[in-house]
């Protein structure tokens, strides 16, 4: 309960310390912090980690010391990315407690004294002036021409007005006047630290890459543990020695699975993250770049990131004219269409709304202009600027003698200037539907007015009526002028190029739901979801249809997470792009979170994954894209390292039911899937992008990664390379060369071949740049090679030196299963998406 407080003296000392003991101190909540052991522990429980930790026990039990490192290395990456993950939630909260006041100025004994904002109690009595951040909840009960920007908070485009009696929240700014304010909460109560709490609780879910890669491991360890008990009970079936053939099970066990899977990720995911570097993008978590080639809707806000986040004048009306007013922001490059023929009321409108106006006008500095005060009077004297009309000169011509700011009652400004006949002019600008019905025009004008009002309203514009008057005759309407925060240059695009890429865009805002409506008209996204969800009166059921959805209008920040979860519910990935402290739950909750870097909060930037520095919307569309390369990729990586690990085990089973007693030895297992396995296969993941893949819209993380078809063609690559190298080792032995070598040789040079065949497509004219994967190949090719020339390797692996004709043979026959791969690609590109 807060303290009764005596307005005048404020708390004393005493009684303040007394409350902050007993309530705490003005900050957000704070949780522990897990230890980094915990933090390490938890991030081994993950399947795949699992999967690898299996494996190097492993091969460091067969003594394979290269493997063991890559896999230990690969281990330390995957850990140290998910201990970052853990560590973003705690960052926000750490922003959100760097984002309130160092400072405030409280009245106790009687005196105004400066104290840490961290020690601002319930009861305390602030002063807030223009320009002050809100420390803390407080009740007004002082204001003067008061006004607050909450966008930060409520995603408001404006700053609002407050009179005694109402809220202020923590975390806002003081735009306008002065006022006095008992504060109600602090801390963990406050406004700001209930967000806080939201943030924590909102959790992340995995990613789409992270859910489909742990069901793959999961059957992996089952396929790999089936696959050595197989191979065992054959072995000793036929007789063989039982160590021989255990040694013999974990080799080819160990080739089953592809361990260099998490390293393909790594480097496509690190790949992914430099090229959006480069675009301003700078990614805070790197699997959120795979993330965003799985989203299917994309939730954005308006203000700011559809919009200019700036009052623009575009319609004017006198009586009889309409017009239109070009220019972008508040650069005064623009014209008003239709001028000349409104004279000379036009004239009079733009004077008006010049002398009836707080806000300045400055610049250009660095040839950018600027407004200093509210917004929507700014944005009229960066209209009348563009008929020429300058503040500083109408000032001194017509002086302000009087004034009545502006009433949120009233809903009007009212201002008196002194005339060079030493008359008075009064000049008031308000709503239309409280000013209106007081104007002494003729009923046809003001009916014309009021309709013209309507229209421009339920276009999406906020309208202002002007009026003036001199001496003590009657109001008379000078005009209307429409505002509005208008698109950005290239939005609509940017909501095109979503949508042919499979991916719908939907806004959320606080701002009204003619407004909403308006902006989505003119970007297109009322195209593909014409229906307007009004907040405050529509409820948000989870379970209702979203299919025609596409704006969500006076929307609270408690309500933006319940929106995304109701997409998530219906089989969706989201990502979510937000500047304010309020959009911060949202930007945890959602797949993926995307910040704006330059106009947008700390508190934000610091819960997304994705922070856009330039704040262009249109990044993230090239972010769709690297996202879904980077998952074809890793696909294309499957197709690769599954096939030749199925190639292996069926050469190994099969062969010696058609005369091959051992096709394979162990050391020539390990050799084939650590040069097959190794550079060609991380190569994979900075494969370039394949334009086709931007035209299929991305699966439901639901699909397993081998959907599609993929299985299928993992399992004919795979008995291709097979049939392949175990005819060749029939033919060998036929002709007296060692079978074993010219298996050895096929199967590992077929692999490579198939590498070659699932490149991504390549411009015509030649160059090293974007040839990692041919290089690779190449290389693991050589070595493939060495291991029959070379007398050292040779021991080793236990192969025979073969002649150059039995080589080309071998090139030749390895070629056939590239060759079929590279054939089976040729088909036509899938069509855009309707």
């Amino acid at each position: 309960m807060t303290p009764v407080v005596d307005v005048r003296t404020g708390l004393s000392e005493a009684r303040a310390a007394a409350l902050l003991e007993e309530h705490g101190r003005n900050e957000p909540p704070v949780t522990p912090p897990p230890t980094v052991l915990h933090r390490i522990l938890g991030q081994l429980r993950d399947p795949m980690i699992l999967l690898l930790l299996a494996a190097f026990v492993v091969v460091v039990a067969i003594g394979d010391g290269a493997d063991a490192l890559i896999i230990a290395a690969v281990v330390i990456v995957n850990t140290t990315i998910g201990v970052v993950q853990e560590v973003r939630a705690e960052n926000a909260v750490a922003a959100l407690r760097s984002m309130a006041s160092p400072h405030a100025l409280v009245v106790r004994d009687g005196q105004a004294r400066h104290v840490p904002a961290a020690e601002v109690v319930p009861g305390d009595l602030l002063r807030l002036d223009a320009g002050d951040v809100v420390p803390a909840d407080a009740e007004l009960v002082e204001a003067v021409t008061f006004e607050v920007d909450e966008s930060a908070m409520t995603g408001e485009s404006v700053p609002v007005g407050r009179a005694t009696g109402d809220e202020v929240l923590a975390g806002t700014v003081v735009t306008r006047g002065r006022g006095l304010g008992v504060v109600r909460r602090t801390g963990a109560d406050s406004g700001l630290g209930r967000i806080a709490a939201a943030v924590v609780a909102a959790g992340t879910r995995p990613t789409p890459l992270q859910q489909r890669l742990s069901r793959l491991s999961r059957q992996l360890v089952v396929a790999v543990v089936v696959i050595a008990v197989l191979v065992m009970g054959l072995g000793v079936a036929r007789g063989q020695d039982v160590v021989a053939t255990m040694v013999l099970a974990v080799s080819l066990a160990v080739a089953a699975i592809p361990e260099s899977l998490p390293a393909v990720v790594s480097v496509a995911l690190a790949m992914g993250a430099y090229r959006m570097a480069r675009r301003a993008a700078v990614v805070r978590w790197l699997p959120s770049v795979e993330t965003l080639g799985s989203v299917s809707v994309l939730a954005t806000d308006k203000t700011g990131t559809l919009t200019e986040g700036r009052m623009v004048v575009e319609r004017l009306w006198v009586p009889g004219h309409e017009l239109e007013v070009t220019g972008r922001g508040y650069e005064v490059a623009g014209t008003v269409e239709g001028a000349r023929a409104a004279e000379p009321q036009l004239g009079r409108l733009l004077r008006d709304a010049v002398l009836c106006n707080d806000a300045e006008l400055g610049g250009p500095d660095d040839g950018t202009w600027r407004v200093v005060g509210d917004p929507l009077e700014g944005a009229l004297l960066v209209c009348a600027a563009k008929r020429g009309l300058r503040a500083d000169e109408l000032a001194a011509m017509w002086p302000r003698v009087g004034e009545e700011p502006f009433d949120a009652v009233r809903r009007r400004m009212t201002t008196v200037h002194r005339t060079g006949h030493g008359r008075h002019l009064t000049v008031v600008k308000g709503a239309p539907e409280s000013l209106l019905p007081e104007l002494a025009d003729p009923p046809l004008e003001l009916d014309a007015a009021r309709e013209t009002a309507r229209d421009l309203a339920g276009r999406g514009y906020r309208v202002l009526a002007v009026a003036d008057r001199e001496e003590d005759g009657g109001l008379h309407l000078a005009g209307l002028a429409a505002v509005a925060d208008p698109p950005r240059p290239g939005a609509a695009d940017v909501v095109e190029a979503c949508r042919r890429a499979g991916v719908r865009t939907v806004m959320i805002t606080g701002d009204h739901p003619a407004t909403a409506h308006a902006i989505a008209e003119r970007l297109g996204i009322t195209r593909w979801g014409p229906d307007v969800v009004d907040a405050e009166h529509d409820a948000l059921d989870p379970g209702a249809s979203l299919e025609r959805v596409g704006v969500y209008a006076r929307v609270r920040p408690d309500q933006k997470l319940d929106i995304l979860r109701a997409w998530q519910s219906h089989g969706h990935v989201v990502a979510m792009t937000g500047d304010g402290v309020n959009d911060a739950p949202a930007l945890r909750g959602a797949d993926i979170g995307v910040a704006m870097g330059d106009r947008g909060t700390e508190v934000a930037r610091q819960a997304a994954s994705l922070v856009l520095a330039d704040d262009e919307l249109g990044t993230v569309v090239v972010a769709i894209g690297e996202g879904r390369r980077i998952y074809a990729n890793i696909r294309t990586f499957l197709r690769y390292g599954l096939a030749g690990g199925l190639a292996e085990v069926l050469v190994l089973l099969g062969a010696p039911f058609l005369g091959l007693a051992l096709p394979l030895t162990p050391a020539m297992i390990l050799w084939i899937n650590l040069v097959t396995h190794g550079v060609p296969g991380v190569a994979f993941g900075g494969e370039p992008m394949d334009p086709a893949v931007m035209a299929r819209p991305s699966p439901p993380p639901s699909e397993s990664v081998l959907h599609q078809g993929l299985a299928r063609q993992i399992a004919w690559t795979g008995a291709l390379i097979a049939a392949v190298s175990t005819a060749a080792g029939l033919l060998a032995d036929a002709h007296g060369v060692d079978a074993q070598t010219v298996v050895f040789l096929v199967l590992g040079l077929s692999q490579l071949t198939v590498a070659l065949a699932l490149r991504t497509p390549r411009p015509q004219r030649f160059s090293l740049a974007g040839r990692a994967l041919e290089l690779s190949v190449l290389g693991a090719g050589l070595l493939q090679v060495l291991g029959v020339w070379w007398a050292p390797l040779r021991g080793l692996l236990g192969t025979e030196p073969v002649s150059a004709t039995v080589l080309l043979a071998v090139a030749a026959a390895a070629a056939l299963p590239g060759l079929a791969v590279a054939v089976s690609r040729r088909r036509p590109a899938p069509r855009p998406t309707p």
